[in-house]
């Protein structure tokens, strides 16, 4: 007999029904998972369009959602099956659809955000102010959806090589990092809140960490950087706890993340 089913298609094409504008203009600092940072806020960029303005109709009565996206500065590619896990360290690999690595076959991602305001009837298409994110400015977002607690917070899940919970590092700031954090916080509030939650979770990459563990000889005084909103945080490893030194408006110069 011939089967009459139509053959599956080989392939999907999606489009992006909109785009995340958030605080991090480049991956390093992100925090790896969302809801890691508070503070860290953006805004979910819907396009002008009248079908997606009433696709969205009672949203503002969730306090989360899911956000499905793209890393886009990720190219499917390149996807490797199995990455250097940074809650292990950078030293033992796992498959990578065993992690929430970016490096997928296809680069998708989910993440949980909290739902601050829906602005539906904005002129230049609906727009949703979430905090919480984990994703680099400029992803496109492919859905949106509900958080239901209910059904999506399982209990007594297991969650295998990722152990929790996910270890903090003590945060200083400076004299004059303070006195720079308060002056800019008048146009960009919680500030603090956000350089405090991002550097807690030491955003230097695995392996430098496993080389150099913020107690170690090798890691006191060494200075970093990144780049966060329109600013440029620079810290030091001191005393076994992270001291912010300096926040500035950068020039045209490169960004200084990742710098040991």
């Amino acid at each position: 007999m011939t089967d009459a089913r139509e053959p599956e298609p080989s392939s999907w094409t999606f489009n992006p029904i909109g785009v995340a504008r958030t605080v991090f203009r480049e991956k390093y600092s992100i925090p790896r998972q969302p809801g890691l940072c508070p503070a860290a806020r953006g805004t979910v960029h819907l396009r002008r369009d009248a079908a997606l303005r009433a696709a969205l109709k009672g949203i503002e009565g969730f306090s989360h959602l899911w956000l499905v996206y793209v890393f886009h500065a990720t190219g499917a590619s390149d996807w490797r099956p199995t990455v250097r896990a940074p809650r292990l360290g950078g030293a033992e690999k796992v498959g990578s659809l065993a992690s929430r690595s970016p490096h997928r076959p296809n680069p998708i991602g989910i993440s949980v955000v909290e739902l601050l305001r829906a602005e539906l009837d904005h002129p230049e298409g609906p727009r949703l102010e979430v905090r919480g994110v984990d994703l680099l400015d400029g992803s496109p977002v492919l859905d949106v959806k509900p958080y239901l607690p209910y059904a999506d917070a399982v209990r007594g899940a297991t969650t295998g090589w990722a152990k929790e919970p996910v270890p903090r590092a003590p945060v200083r700031f400076s004299r004059k990092a303070s006195r720079l954090v308060r002056a800019f916080e008048a146009t960009r509030p919680e500030l603090r809140a956000l350089i405090r939650g991002l550097l807690s979770l030491d955003p230097r990459p695995a392996f430098q960490q496993r080389r150099m563990p913020l107690k170690s000889p090798a890691a006191e005084g060494t200075r970093w950087g990144f780049s966060v909103v329109d600013l440029e945080v620079q810290w030091e490893i001191r005393a076994g706890a992270i001291l912010v030194v300096d926040v500035f408006v950068p020039d045209d110069a490169p960004s200084v993340g990742g710098r040991g």
